[in-house]
């Protein structure tokens, strides 16, 4: 068992619609270990992303308690959950969100002098994460309208890491890419996985989850099914693929 990360206990959400009560999250005790990418899956409605935004300082849950490396977030107010999510947590979305008036560059050094006042270290690591990331430096000065969307995702990535968050969470990142994209914004998120860094990932994909190391299934709210895949390996693709496929059978995906 590694060290936890992130911690919930009977963490609740309910939301009130027309003097009717739902019951998204219900009594969720969850341990999130360090380095694992751990993915969340169940069917539409089933609550992921409402816990995924619960978890990362987004959302404030009803009832119950979530803690990130032993501080206790829930009762924080929305500035100190502001601060939280700047100083810790990275976020990647379907949709990218990157600011259509500045350049790729610019895009990712806003976000990184939030929390570094020192603009060369930024400049030098935005730039060091963007080849990481496969961008040349032909792209760094485009705005995001001239960007493919595999392109666009992997500056969205740079810019969820520019701070050296201690978890990356990402909302179905290549739901709204091809197939070729999909697997480069995919080998990113492996890649700096396999280098230490902790993910949440929500998604409905297979091809997608099987990136993971550990597989959270929730169904009305509630984690019913706990699935370990171990790092991923390219080379034994498909009975991994067959693991996640029985795993989701079983719980009736």
């Amino acid at each position: 068992m590694g060290t936890m990360i992130l911690t919930t206990e009977k963490l609740c959400k309910t939301f009130s619609s027309g003097g009717i009560q739902q019951h998204v999250l219900k009594n969720l005790d969850i341990g999130l270990r360090a380095g694992d990418f751990t993915v969340i899956m169940g069917s539409s409605g089933s609550g992921k992303s409402t816990l995924l935004y619960a978890i990362s300082g987004m959302d404030k849950p009803t009832l119950g308690e979530i803690r990130f490396q032993n501080q206790n977030i829930s009762n924080l107010n929305n500035d100190q959950l502001a601060i939280f999510r700047r100083n810790h947590c990275g976020f990647v979305f379907q949709q990218v969100h990157l600011l259509d008036n500045m350049s790729v560059l610019d895009n990712i050094l806003a976000s990184g002098l939030l929390v570094n006042r020192n603009k060369r270290l930024v400049v030098a690591k935005a730039k060091q994460l963007l080849t990481q990331v496969g961008l040349n430096e032909a792209s760094w000065g485009k705005f995001p309208s001239q960007l493919s969307g595999g392109e666009a995702q992997r500056a969205g990535i740079v810019r969820a890491l520019i701070n050296s968050p201690e978890i990356v969470f990402a909302d179905e990142p290549t739901g709204a890419l091809n197939s070729a994209a999909s697997d480069s914004v995919l080998d990113v998120l492996t890649e700096v996985n396999q280098n230490g860094q902790s993910i949440v990932m929500v998604t409905h994909d297979i091809k997608t989850a099987q990136r993971g190391s550990r597989v959270l299934y929730l169904r009305d709210g509630v984690i019913c099914g706990d699935l370990d895949l171990d790092a991923y390996d390219v080379n034994n693709n498909h009975a991994r693929q067959e693991k996640l496929r029985a795993f989701l059978a079983e719980m009736g995906w």
